[in-house]
């Protein structure tokens, strides 16, 4: 897994991207574009809801983001992947949560 920032130009509003290749194996791109420096979190869950990977965990600066999910690990099957972006300042209440599909076929 790699996160890589692919811009630092401030994007108008959050966004969460449909991955690429969708249906993949075993690894997908995963795009999402930050407004404002905020706490960011990109996991991943199974079918069942159980969060099976965190692929994103820290603070970030406006821009926009690309990430590498290698799922070589994981079975075939259909995956969630869930963006929550906190405010990491108390006086900012602009956060963003999104959630995509996405399907590993091996």
């Amino acid at each position: 897994m790699s996160v890589q920032s692919l811009s630092t130009d401030v994007p108008e509003q959050f966004s969460l991207e449909q991955n690429y290749p969708n249906p993949f194996n075993p690894k997908t791109i995963i795009n999402y574009e930050l407004r404002i420096t905020n706490l960011v979190k990109l996991t991943v869950y199974d079918v069942l809801g159980h969060e099976v990977a965190t692929l994103v965990n820290e603070k970030q600066s406006p821009g926009t983001y690309e990430v590498e999910f290698d799922a070589s690990g994981f079975a075939s099957g259909v995956y969630f992947y869930k963006l929550v972006v906190s405010p990491s300042n108390p006086l900012v209440t602009e956060g963003f949560t999104d959630v995509k599909r996405m399907m590993l076929v091996k």
